[in-house]
């Protein structure tokens, strides 16, 4: 079952088209991650799923309704996105922050009822930000901030969550944090995730389905073992990869790569020993 589907979408700015003529569907309750090298339309392509955006043709369903015609605050019911880089914090507390997740459900003057403190405290609690309730959001660390914007997009209480580069600025640690945040959010309340990421290896460890795309157009959909492969990656980026198994989660894992610069370069990288590369790698 697929609740959110994109039919031939056209996407431009002004007469300068970034996505043309672009379907797909996204896996309901799954981690979704979109890959490509900068400019081929990731973002943009998230934003026109979210509505932010208008695409020019073609239409993008959910639940079977054009996103179009639907309903802003319905629509903001059923999706969230966290932009990638979230800002207009200024002077708020962390609380004050995570309650502007429940505006699609405040009517009249706007003021939190007990059922929206109620789940703006479920948010803080399942990521780890309670104790920062009243701290200023600009105090926080990155990793830390990052987790509230998150309870944020909980506080909303949709079924689909949309993140452009969640890990951008992020040092390992907090990065390795905030995925596995969202993992867990995937496995036990079965959010729908669908993830913009520039690492290849965060990808592959991460999503169980991952779109490929290059100039706008998408060019290989699936798993990480059916998308994280030297063919691939050869086409959307322009490398020649060597790709491995991860010991710990037997994904895909790219050891080493080059830039493909010819027909000359690919010659020499040609010559290279993969399987011997391949196999010490997976004996460490």
């Amino acid at each position: 079952m697929t609740r959110l589907q994109a039919k031939n979408v056209h996407i431009s700015y002004g007469d300068r088209f970034i996505i043309e003529d672009l379907s797909l569907a996204i896996p309901d309750k799954k981690i979704t991650t979109i890959i490509g090298a900068n400019g081929c339309g990731k973002s943009t392509l998230l934003k026109a799923i979210t509505r932010i955006i208008t695409h020019r043709s073609g239409s993008i369903v959910l639940d079977g309704k054009d996103i179009l015609q639907e309903n802003t605050k319905q629509l903001a019911r059923k999706m969230a996105i966290l932009p990638q880089t979230p800002e207009g914090t200024k002077g708020l507390t962390v609380g004050e922050l995570v309650s502007y997740g429940r505006f699609p459900y405040q009517k009249g003057f706007g003021r939190l009822t007990k059922k929206d403190i109620e789940v703006i405290d479920w948010a803080l609690e399942v990521t780890s930000t309670a104790e920062y309730k009243h701290h200023p959001v600009d105090a926080l660390s990155g990793g830390q901030r990052q987790r509230v914007w998150i309870a944020m997009a909980l506080a909303q209480e949709t079924d689909i969550i949309f993140l452009d580069e969640p890990t951008t600025y992020l040092d390992m640690a907090h990065q390795l944090e905030v995925l596995e945040l969202l993992q867990k959010l995937n496995k036990e309340q079965e959010r729908t995730i669908v993830m913009v990421l520039h690492d290849l290896n965060q990808a592959a460890r991460f999503a169980d389905y991952i779109i490929a795309m290059k100039d706008g157009k998408i060019v290989k959909t699936g798993t990480s073992k059916e998308v994280i492969n030297r063919e691939v990656l050869r086409e959307v980026f322009h490398i020649d990869a060597v790709i491995g198994e991860d010991p710990r989660t037997k994904k895909p894992i790219c050891i080493t790569y080059n830039l493909l610069k010819g027909e000359e370069k690919d010659e020499e990288i040609s010559h290279f020993d993969y399987p011997a590369l391949v196999s010490n790698y997976g004996s460490m």
